[in-house]
């Protein structure tokens, strides 16, 4: 079949068959991940690897990659920015395009004139091992006008996916029979090897790539033979430092057909008891809904918020229905809602954050900076200007 011919479209039943699988359901590392994506999905390896490369050549899927666990390999952190509102768009492409090490970029706003509201650009950063995320902030507000930041690094995990096309569907107060899971943050070191079979792993796939033999390529560009691949990749699994393989969707850009998987980014934001944490958090994360979700300290600026989370959808509506939802399973579970707000996501673009040292090092001599002026022994919990 010729692959121009095949139906790119989401909504298509075949190939949202292959989504509702291959956008976060192929966890960990898998030595044949496109041939798990097709039992799962019923279909035959060639159907399923015909149709994720010509939604990829089309544009309906973004990118291929297998994810890690950047906060098991790198200091990290959310990052709001209070910026001058001629410079905003002007901070945004700088960000996204000049900062490898800033991932998810996003211009939010909110229903009306509340906490943190001034904060309108935010970010996700990760820095490699031994560099300083103030130091490195510092310099980008240098460059963007930014008035202020704040760091919130995440404490503890308690959601992480994405399931676009399988949450398109789900009823407001849809969750898990039992509390969701938590994941601690624990940054781990490793070996040379380690890294080069790491940064040969996370690098996405091209349209050629996309074949049954996914993984001999990358063995070769790490510099070791298939079966050592495996073996690093494995025990890099089992210390939890590999997320997940998945095809990711445009959130809000228009398609090639004009559709929009998703309409409404939503940063929900929620102030519980201090201790009531991880209730809180495990109670949000079993929301199906919730893509992200996490325990963040914001401190006064955002009336002290400490649980934050991420939800989609195509309808403000029904966004703000799952929000309703979760907040009542708040209160009938005895944890109160101290305050609670909601950030919409605008104007946004998501890359990988590059997380290698070799990287940083790099990027700090293009820049004119020494590297070792952007080390720093410890982080504190956040920063501002």
């Amino acid at each position: 079949m010729n692959e121009v011919t095949l139906p790119v479209a989401v909504n298509d039943p075949i190939n949202a068959r292959i989504l509702a699988i291959s956008e976060d359901k192929v966890q960990g590392f898998q030595r044949d991940p496109l041939g798990y994506i097709a039992r799962e999905a019923g279909l035959d390896l060639e159907v399923v690897i015909e149709r994720i490369r010509a939604m990829l050549e089309a544009g309906t899927i973004r990118r291929v990659r297998q994810t890690l666990m950047a906060t098991n390999l790198a200091p990290g952190a959310l990052v709001a920015w209070q910026v001058p509102a001629d410079r905003l768009n002007e901070a945004f492409d700088f960000m996204f395009n000049e900062d490898p090490f800033s991932g998810h970029v996003v211009i939010r706003s909110t229903d009306g004139a509340t906490a943190g509201s001034q904060y309108r650009l935010w970010t996700t950063l990760k820095v490699p091992v031994g560099y300083s995320m103030t130091r490195h902030c510092d310099y980008l507000a240098s460059q963007t006008g930014a008035l202020r930041y704040k760091l919130l690094p995440a404490k503890k995990l308690f959601a992480l996916g994405v399931g676009h096309v399988r949450r398109r569907t789900i009823e407001p107060g849809s969750r898990t029979e039992e509390p969701g899971r938590m994941l601690d943050v624990q940054v781990v070191k490793l070996t040379e090897q380690e890294w080069d079979v790491l940064v040969a792993l996370k690098r996405e796939f091209a349209v050629e790539e996309i074949k049954p033999d996914l993984w001999a390529g990358r063995a070769a560009e790490a510099g070791v033979d298939l079966e050592t691949f495996y073996r690093i990749a494995e025990d890099l699994n089992r210390r939890n430092i590999i997320g997940r393989f998945s095809t990711f969707l445009e959130h809000v850009k228009k398609l090639a057909d004009g559709t929009t998987v998703t309409k409404y980014n939503a940063l929900f934001h929620w102030a519980v008891p201090p201790g009531r944490e991880i209730d809180a958090g495990l109670e949000v994360g079993r929301h199906h809904i919730m893509t992200h979700a996490y325990w963040r300290e914001a401190g006064p600026d955002f009336n002290n918020v400490n649980i934050m989370g991420v939800a989609h959808g195509t309808e403000k509506d029904v966004v703000l229905a799952h929000k309703a939802a979760i907040d009542r399973h708040l209160e009938e579970a005895g944890i109160p809602i101290l305050y609670t707000n909601v950030f919409w996501g605008g104007r946004s673009e998501i890359k990988p954050s590059e997380i290698a040292p070799q990287a940083y090092r790099a990027w700090c001599r293009e820049r004119g900076i020494d590297p070792e002026t952007m080390r720093e022994e410890e982080e504190g919990m956040g920063a501002a200007m």
